[in-house]
């Protein structure tokens, strides 16, 4: 154990860490259940993803990660410190690093996850662009002289570029993703049927019947929650023809992004992008009909990555071995790692 490279993936809805010779060895919710009287950390992980929604007054719920960066700092250096420890055990852990950021990060954003996971007693931090690590992820040849196109859809961002010679020709990055559908279908279902229901419940909803496309058969999904006009327990069966009405508008914003990126794109990439197609990788690349919306959008082939929830932990994993490369002033290949601490 000791020496060796690991990788992490912060996003926002959970925290990846991928050891070298390994694979993935964590896959946990980036959540945190703290007692506000004490400022104590009650639960973490997977027990704290289960009170979401069906906590007291004396415990919050809080994701220390918003839209891909860090937004609660104390509780983020905690999650990645106790996450390091449980996968070291009590041996004396000093690895290197590998973190995926997005795309549009700042430099204060950057530094505030650099210094978040120091603080956990690494040796050496790289950060690698999302896109690029989920490209590597999925298998595409980065290195070549060859444009290729990944569309990463996270839970709090979607990050895409066009990547030639193992940087990123042209990149966009917006603040619409997993979380966002979740959120449309709490107001749709409010408006629609007058129910309140939480997150979880609409999570739910967009996994079993939710769609970006029509769905060649009907699928029926019972949300429960709360009435509002009369604050009793109630239910709605919602087909999946509803749910495409109310993943439309961020499914809209995701095309017009990509539509844009094309158009920014160098006419040669663009002849590149237009052959092979592009990747869809994230979490959210798994929606019913995504890669489609995307594919009749833009008018290129969309394919969905294998395992596309676990492509960016995964090309991180791999760019580990370039860890040393940055180090090296000799180095003449190309580093998709995009900078070192």
């Amino acid at each position: 154990m000791a020496g060796s490279d690991i990788a992490i993936d912060l996003g926002t809805s959970s925290v990846k860490i991928y050891l070298s010779g390994k694979g993935i060895i964590l896959n946990e919710p980036a959540v945190v259940a703290v007692d506000t009287n004490t400022d104590e950390i009650v639960a973490m992980g997977e027990e704290a993803y289960a009170m979401v929604g069906r906590t007291s007054e004396r415990i919050a719920v809080v994701h220390p990660l918003c839209n891909g960066v860090i937004s609660e700092y104390d509780l983020a250096e905690y999650i990645i410190g106790h996450y390091m420890k449980k996968i070291s055990g009590s041996k004396v852990f000093m690895p290197r690093v590998v973190v995926s950021v997005p795309c549009s990060i700042t430099e204060v954003e950057k530094r505030a996850v650099v210094d978040a996971i120091s603080a956990s007693g690494v040796r050496k931090i790289c950060l690698i662009e999302e896109p690029v690590a989920a490209a590597m992820g999925a298998g595409m040849d980065i290195a070549a002289p060859h444009g290729s196109l990944v569309v990463d859809i996270g839970g709090g961002t979607t990050d895409m570029a066009v990547l030639s010679l193992s940087g990123i020709a042209v990149s966009s990055s917006i603040k619409v993703a997993g979380d966002a559908f979740d959120e449309t279908i709490v107001k749709y279902l409010r408006r629609k049927h007058n129910l309140i229901i939480g997150l979880r419940m609409a999570e739910e909803a967009k996994k079993q019947a939710g769609c970006v496309l029509p769905r060649e058969e009907k699928v029926v999904f019972r949300v429960k929650g709360r009435n509002a006009a009369t604050g009793l327990p109630a239910f709605v069966d919602v087909t999946s023809d509803e749910l495409l009405e109310a993943m439309e508008e961020p499914a809209e914003l995701i095309v017009r992004s990509l539509q844009e990126l094309l158009e920014q794109t160098p006419p040669e990439l663009m002849g590149d992008v237009y052959s092979d197609g592009g990747m869809l990788t994230g979490g959210s690349a798994q929606i019913y009909g995504m890669n489609d919306l995307l594919s009749q959008r833009a008018k290129l082939p969309v394919w969905v990555a294998e395992d596309p929830q676990f492509c960016v932990a995964k090309g991180a994993g791999l760019a580990t071995k370039y860890i040393g490369a940055m180090e090296d002033t000799n180095y003449g290949g190309l580093n998709p790692l995009s900078s070192a601490y």
